[in-house]
């Protein structure tokens, strides 16, 4: 039996391969007949919707563990995936199974093929998964869902849902301009796409074009609009385990999550449970607390190992590469940091390398696997010449991490950095020289 069930999971992470090819396309039409087929799922299902350019991730991390830490059955959306592609799909901090995914994915494979027998085209894969992610919150009977969009906001296959109690704003830069726009209120208003009628609305601190755009929104739909301030935040005190904060009637709030944005997406979470207190779902204090404290979110100054000390951050545009540098400056000031690098040709990979080449005695870069969209590893080297002549082309991961420990000290920083994409295998890898041992909350020990 369970060599049967292995051989189905198998069956359908090829499937999702064989449909990989069919790219992104933005727009609802599709997504409509693919929810229509299978009886509007996210029809009967709450949502605190996120969108942004950084800090999603980390935002849903805090939100949803304060959620289930407060009592509610919490399923969670996100992407891309890092370890898995079950990691994706959560219901109280446990993926999906692979049981559920084989039986949602083909209950999903039969619609979208019943749709391409009728003349419209197939599914593209996001719309598969957030499928797939709306039908298993509907048959786990989720209370409540955190949902991130994938691209923009306006047009993401999520914004398909029209039951958002909150809808939720993270940092806005440039990112996707090919798909999103050339300028920050273009893209503003993509990401604003996701404000529904009479919601509540939380939005982190933007640049004056960016709040304009929302501020419109919000008064188009009726939408209450909170802002999360983080320059209100007092009393500071930032480390790689603990961080420490005053905000609003909040004193001493802890978080576990490194890096100076944290205490920025933190904010953001404690401005989320607000507003959802006024929608209907109360939280405690003590429950708000504990959440903060214990949530975590891999990919983002994310401690791999120690001795020497290994982080990874998924900084895979110029303004969360402009955080990381901000970051590093701050913790590792004197120390020799070794960078292992990744980046898409898609992005804008000239500025991210100015911002972290500098940065490092030695840079390594690799070939991101696994998709066409790949800065291959001797162009990425030429250039980050430009910004650091110490920098060598790996012929692989594995390659690189070996590299980056012959070079490293015992007090030296190894920091991985750039596509979110390869960072789930770089982990293994890592986990894999030092035989660690994962935690249930995602944190790495040294056994």
């Amino acid at each position: 039996m369970w060599k049967e069930r292995i051989e189905k999971y198998r069956q359908v992470l090829a499937y999702m391969e064989t449909i990989q090819s069919r790219g992104i396309v933005l727009g609802l039409d599709s997504m409509k007949r693919l929810m229509g087929a299978l009886g509007n799922p996210q029809d009967t299902l709450t949502f605190v919707h996120i969108a942004g350019t950084n800090g999603k991730g980390s935002v849903l991390a805090f939100v949803s563990h304060i959620l289930k830490c407060a009592g509610y059955r919490t399923g969670r959306y996100s992407s891309p995936a890092v370890f898995s592609r079950l990691e994706q799909i959560q219901v109280n901090g446990r993926a999906i199974s692979k049981a559920d995914y084989v039986n949602g994915l083909e209950t999903i494979r039969q619609a979208a093929e019943k749709l391409e027998e009728e003349g419209y085209p197939y599914p593209t894969p996001f719309e598969v998964e957030t499928a797939l992610a709306f039908w298993y919150f509907r048959e786990k009977k989720c209370e409540i869902v955190v949902l991130e969009c994938g691209m923009g906001g306006l047009t993401d296959a999520t914004n398909i849902i029209n039951t958002a109690a909150v809808c939720v704003l993270t940092a806005i830069s440039m990112d996707h301009m090919g798909m999103l726009g050339e300028q920050p209120a273009e893209i503003a208003a993509q990401k604003a796409g996701i404000i529904k009628k009479n919601c509540q609305v939380v939005c982190a601190r933007q640049a004056p074009e960016v709040m304009r755009v929302i501020e419109t929104s919000c008064r188009e739909q009726g939408a209450v609009l909170r802002e999360a301030d983080s320059s209100l935040a007092k009393n500071v005190r930032y480390g790689l385990e603990r961080q420490r904060f005053d905000y609003d009637s909040y004193d001493k709030i802890v978080i576990s999550m490194a890096g100076q944005f944290q205490i920025e997406n933190a904010i953001v979470a404690v401005e989320t449970i607000s507003a959802l207190r006024t929608c209907g779902y109360p939280v405690t204090e003590k429950m708000l607390r504990k959440g903060l404290l214990t949530a975590s979110w891999p990919g983002r100054f994310c401690i791999l190992a120690r001795r020497p000390l290994f982080v990874a951050d998924g900084a895979h545009n110029v303004d969360a590469a402009q955080k990381l540098k901000e970051s590093v400056s701050f913790y590792f000031t004197n120390k020799q940091i070794i960078t292992i690098m990744g980046i898409l040709k898609d992005k804008e990979y000239e500025k991210i390398v100015a911002l972290t080449a500098p940065l490092a005695a030695q840079v390594i870069t690799v070939t991101t696997p696994g998709t066409k969209r790949a800065l291959a590893a001797w162009e990425l080297a030429g250039v980050v010449r430009k910004y650091n002549p110490n920098v060598t082309a790996a012929d692989s991961l594995q390659e690189a991490v070996e590299m980056s420990y012959l070079l490293a000290g015992r007090d030296s920083v190894i920091l991985a950095l750039g596509s979110l994409s390869y960072l789930g295998e770089l982990s293994g890898i890592v986990a894999e020289r030092h035989k660690i041992r994962r935690d249930t909350h995602g944190r790495s020990e040294e056994s």
